[in-house]
């Protein structure tokens, strides 16, 4: 089974509640009614009500077909404004200032999902990847037990060029920065457990780096190291390995000549990237060069499950995503 079959599989044994920010958008109706369809979600539209029934129509539904929630009118909109305005009034936000906030689809979509009304949330067809972003970091906001927010995408390799197949984490390719050791480590962990939830087999951690065992000295290399040694002391079970170039973690006899003491014996699924220019060029390589799918980015870390679609993604992209909240949510 495909990666991607699988993860859809793995969605309609135990489908979720999702909301979708961006309901006026034909991909992301079509995406919906296809979710609905092949039973891995219950879907709710978010979005001026009229439009939205206008596109259900476009597609060959009817308004009743899906549920609709627009800020404007939604019974909703009083509540989720005002646990917006208790979350948020440290801050300065007041009662009014709440009020207007709700009106933003990703904000409501994300407070339905903070406020039980959901399990998880898209966006992103239409809006930015720093507002959609912006949405699930203030109103669904960090887990307890995650040292900060990251994203990870899920490369897949399943062309007949592909001499190794399969889905690979590649994190964080869009969030954080420049993570120091204890960030790293905490991205490693999370990373590792995105894939088992998603790919349903063990992680296998490398932590990447321009050396290799030492083989290079640098500021940059040690903090690879550190958090390699960090990731391994919160979580002893974990297969990871670091610092590592990147064809020693992923080729078998390349890891056998530059690291022959590896766990990994270059077959690691999960690549931590040092920082986020080494990342998100990374995963544009290998999906523009390498022709990996890309899905993502997709956010670990949060309470609850939000994520971001490319402004050009299609009605296909916009389903998988679905089918990847929905296993999140599952996998709590």
């Amino acid at each position: 089974m495909k990666p991607l079959e699988r993860i859809i599989a793995t969605a309609r044994q135990r489908p979720k509640h999702i909301v979708l920010a961006e309901g006026e958008d034909q991909r992301i109706v079509a995406a919906a009614l296809r979710a609905t369809q092949e039973g891995i979600a219950t879907i709710t539209l978010v979005g001026r009500s009229d439009v939205v029934a206008q596109r259900l129509v476009e597609a060959g539904a009817t308004p009743a077909d899906l549920r609709v929630e627009d800020p404007a009118t939604s019974p909703l909109t009083a509540r989720l404004a005002g646990a917006y305005h208790d979350m948020r009034k440290a801050k300065g936000v007041d009662e009014a200032a709440a009020a207007e906030a709700l009106r933003s689809p990703l904000v409501f979509a994300a407070m339905m999902v903070r406020e039980g009304h959901a399990d998880g949330t898209v966006g992103g067809a239409v809006a930015t990847t720093a507002d959609t972003m912006r949405a699930a970091l203030q109103c669904i906001g960090r887990a307890p037990d995650a040292g900060l927010v990251s994203s990870f995408f899920l490369m897949m390799l399943c062309q007949p060029h592909h001499v190794k197949k399969g889905a690979f984490v590649f994190a964080d390719c869009g969030l954080v920065v420049d993570p120091d050791a204890a960030g790293l480590a905490d991205i490693a962990r999370m990373s590792a457990r995105s894939y088992e939830a998603l790919a349903g087999a063990p992680a296998k951690v490398a932590m990447l780096s321009f050396s290799t065992n030492g083989s290079a000295a640098h500021e940059r290399v040690s903090k690879v190291v550190e958090a390699t040694r960090l990731a391994r002391a919160a979580d002893p079970e974990l297969v990871i390995d670091g610092e590592l170039q990147f064809d020693t973690a992923f080729v078998e006899a390349v890891s056998a000549a530059k690291a022959p003491n590896s766990a990994l014996h270059g077959e690691a699924n999960v690549f931590v990237f040092p920082n986020l220019d080494a990342a998100n060029i990374g995963y544009k390589i290998a999906q523009r060069i390498g022709g990996a799918d890309a899905i993502g980015p997709i956010l670990q870390g949060l309470a609850k499950p939000a994520n971001d679609l490319s402004r050009g993604c299609s009605a296909d992209d916009a389903f998988h995503m679905i089918a990847v909240t929905v296993v999140q949510a599952a996998a709590g």
